[in-house]
Formats: structure tokens, sequence, C-alpha cells
């Protein structure tokens, strides 16, 4: 069921304070509410209920709830032939969470197919800060000493909600969600969260599923709330990426 009208939140209204996720409108597809604030709390009750923050610079907050949801579960990651020998050439290595303030300005950058972005300095400051909390992480591809690509995202529990990417060089950030995918497979995490499809997602393997069949998944690999903290201390090469 869908509302012609949305939400409005103030900062002081309770954290979990957001309506049913089935009262988001079908135009555009999943807008739920606006208003609130980027605390902590508000953004973790968000995400662990199927929602999340998007807005472009200037709007208020606005929080969104898609139906269908795009993601990737265990064995949804295809390896292209092409991303295979790609990998076995490649001297870069993965390496998580040493250097998230340059992944997510990264990701914040303007690129020639968008004209501004949607990660917006309050956003940053706020994913910074859940970061220094132990919820927000960085998947970087490093090269010769370089960053040159890399995620930043959210895990709860056993999910993991991906935010954005980028990629400075070819191949960059499809090598950071097969490294997420690897985790996936390893039962690290149950759920990679892409939020919205692309042609780009949907031919790396990623799925859609009704929004229903998404919180309830969420339900429980989020409840009750806990960090994920077995992130891989060591950096991984390209190659043993395709060993396991």
């Amino acid at each position: 069921m869908s509302n012609s009208r949305i939400v409005w939140l103030s900062p002081t209204d309770p954290q979990d304070a957001f309506p049913p996720v089935e009262t988001a409108l079908r135009e555009p597809d999943g807008l739920l509410a606006a208003g609130g604030d980027l605390g902590s709390e508000r953004l973790l009750c968000a995400y662990s209920s199927g929602i999340f923050p998007w807005s472009d610079q200037g709007q208020p907050i606005l929080w969104w709830s898609p139906d269908p949801r795009c993601i990737f579960r265990k064995g949804d990651f295809h390896l292209s032939r092409s991303l295979r020998r790609h990998l076995r050439q490649s001297t870069a290595e993965v390496r998580f969470n040493t250097s998230f303030p340059d992944v997510i300005r990264a990701c914040a950058a303007p690129r020639i197919t968008e004209q501004q972005t949607w990660i917006t300095a309050d956003m940053i400051v706020a994913y910074e800060r859940l970061h220094g909390e132990g919820w927000a992480h960085s998947v970087e591809i490093w090269r010769d000493g370089s960053l040159v690509g890399g995620l930043y995202g959210l895990a709860i529990g056993r999910a993991f909600f991906g935010e954005s990417m980028y990629s400075a060089e070819s191949n960059a950030s499809k090598i950071a969600l097969l490294a997420l995918s690897k985790m996936i497979d390893a039962d690290e995490f149950g759920i990679f969260d892409c939020q919205v499809p692309s042609t780009h997602l949907l031919s790396l393997g990623a799925k859609l599923i009704p929004r229903h069949e998404f919180i309830e998944i969420l339900d429980s690999l989020c409840d009750p709330l806990e960090r994920f903290e077995n992130w891989p201390s060591a950096p991984i090469s390209t190659k043993r990426l395709l060993q396991g």
C-alpha cells in the first residue's frame, strides 16, 4: 500500500519514527519520508529497517525504501572471464578500512556522467562518524602504493549496506565487490544491499527481490544490532581472490 504524501520528520522525533516502509511512494519509487537528521542512531535504525538517506545538494534529507530491492547473496557474483584474466595479471591488492576518508571523498567527487553528487558534506561527516564508531567501512583497491578504487558502506550484524563505489582505473570497483562477495560466500555476511539496480550491478549478478522479502532478511541478520569486526587485517592480492 502506498500513500500520495510522505512523512516529515523533526530532528527531535524518536530515532525510530519512520513510517512503515509499505507506505513509501511508488513514484518516485520508495520515497518514504523527509527531514530528521543524520545522527548515528537514526541512521542505524533506518538501515536495519530497510531505509536509507539520499538527496541532492540543497535538498532536505530524503529517506527511501524502494521496491524491489537490488542485492547480492551467496553465489550471486558473476566472475567473468575478462575479469578473471585481469585478476591473474593485476598487481593490485585489497585492503579494508585503512583509508575510509579518502574512499568516501573519491566517491563524492564529480563524475563525467553526473552533474552533481548526492554525497553531501553533511553525509561525509555522518559516515565518517559511523566509521569511527565501527559501523561504516571501506573496501579499498591499492596498486603500487596508490588508492585506485573502492567502495564504502555500513555493516550491521551480518548485513552489508553498500553506499557508493568508484574506480580510478579499470575494474577497481569490481574487485572491491568481488572481495565482499567472497565474504558472503564464506557466510561472513548474509547479504550485500545495493539499494537500487543498475545495468552494471545486474551484469555482475545482482538480483532483485521484493521489499517485504528484503525486510524479512534484515530482521534475521540485523537483530540485535551488532558491529561486524571480522575484517581481514592483511592485504589480499587479486590472485588470492581467485583461489577461494
